[in-house]
């Protein structure tokens, strides 16, 4: 069973739209800057990946909502369909949900309803949506997602269903890795011997699944699996164990063997420990690579958008559908000396990759060992 992917959307640090995204990742350009949501002076790290809409009153509550209906308009629209999602669930991935909605209450900045902090309110008052879901599967949540909105179209619970994700940076979350990272990063700078760990981004995204042809218009993609494992290893440290089982189920699902990959959307947060334990897994799937199978090309976006932790994955999703239509595949920034396990890797860097890119995996991995692995194809 396949199904189609017929509405994308996306807001981020550099783009307002997910083709804007993509232009700005092929083009080699990021959202990096110094912080401005909060003042950092009382942290060792100080940039991020920010979305610079908060006017001169500084920064307002309900900004992840904001860029949540934002992404959905979008995708609703691509997809042909009207404002009306009374009769299309709704299924969001989120790491923060409105945490930083909270920290302005708390800080004395105006109170926000508690059910203003449930995205199933905006998009009930927004789209007539009555049926809504959150997910909280960390980095992996958007895939989650994905994975859910499968199953519901599998067992008839619906023909279509909206997929999103989002987050703002929280100050609580910027100073929580702040203390637990050791060095101090001021890029994301995946798979690269210069890498100091994750810096945080912000931004939504979503994308409108359905039934394979009972969509009003044509396919962006086909989604042909979604594999998902918690392995429990460690609260922070990935399990190499744990993201091959994820990889291997997200094959045997679509019914792929590795030679038929042509992109991988790395995870690529930019931690040591993630690069080395997702590069190394993917040199083993990927080992029988030769001169007249080279591999698959692979990349990461975080080194142009941050972390946009919830939405990340469903975020490399669409630009992985993007690389198919247009035919260039974005490059990891700053990518200029690869550690050793991404050696044999055709990691992009430099500029953007001219490709056919027909069958794509997209990783996601969290913390505590959520792990999400997409299988796309070009429609």
């Amino acid at each position: 069973m396949t199904w189609d992917i017929t509405g994308l959307g996306a807001v981020s640090s550099v783009g307002a739209d997910a083709r804007a995204t993509y232009d700005a990742l092929c083009a080699g350009r990021d959202g990096r800057g110094r912080v401005r949501c909060f003042d950092p002076a009382a942290y060792r790290a100080g940039h991020a990946y920010e979305i610079d809409d908060r006017g001169a009153d500084g920064d307002r509550p309900l900004r992840a909502t904001g860029w949540l209906l934002t992404a959905v308009e979008q995708a609703v629209a691509d997809a042909g369909l009207g404002d009306d999602l009374g009769d299309i669930p709704v299924l969001v991935g989120t790491t923060l949900r409105e945490q930083r909605s909270v920290e302005l209450w708390w800080r004395g900045g105006p109170p926000v309803p508690v059910d203003e902090l449930h995205f199933g309110t905006a998009l009930r008052r927004r789209f007539g949506a009555t049926t809504s879901y959150t997910f909280a599967n960390a980095c992996a949540a958007s895939l989650y997602a994905l994975g859910m909105a499968t199953d519901m179209i599998a067992l008839s619970q619906a023909d279509t269903v909206v997929v999103a994700g989002t987050d703002s940076i929280a100050e609580s979350t910027f100073a929580a890795m702040d203390r637990a990272q050791t060095l101090v990063p001021d890029a994301a700078r995946p798979f690269d011997r210069a890498h100091k760990g994750m810096v945080m981004g912000e931004g939504a995204v979503a994308v409108v699944l359905t039934r394979a042809g009972a969509g009003r218009g044509s396919a962006a993609a086909r989604l042909r699996a979604v594999g998902l494992n918690c392995d429990a290893g460690h609260p922070t440290a990935p399990d190499p164990a744990g993201i091959a089982a994820g990889v291997r189920d997200a094959h045997r699902r679509a019914g792929v063997s590795p030679d038929a990959i042509d992109l991988v959307m790395l995870h690529g947060t930019g931690t040591a420990r993630n690069d080395e334990t997702e590069a190394a897994v993917m040199s083993e799937f990927f080992a029988d690579a030769d001169a007249d199978r080279p591999g698959p090309l692979m990349t990461a976006i975080k080194s142009g958008v941050g972390h946009t932790l919830g939405g990340s994955g469903l975020l490399s999703l669409v630009m992985a559908v993007l690389s198919m239509r247009h035919g260039t595949v974005p490059p990891v920034i700053g990518l200029s000396d690869p550690i050793d396990e991404a050696a044999g890797l055709r990691l992009v860097h430099g500029a953007g990759a001219p490709a056919r890119i027909d069958l794509a995996q997209v990783n996601a991995f969290g913390f505590g060992g959520i792990n999400a692995v997409a299988v796309v194809e070009k429609a």
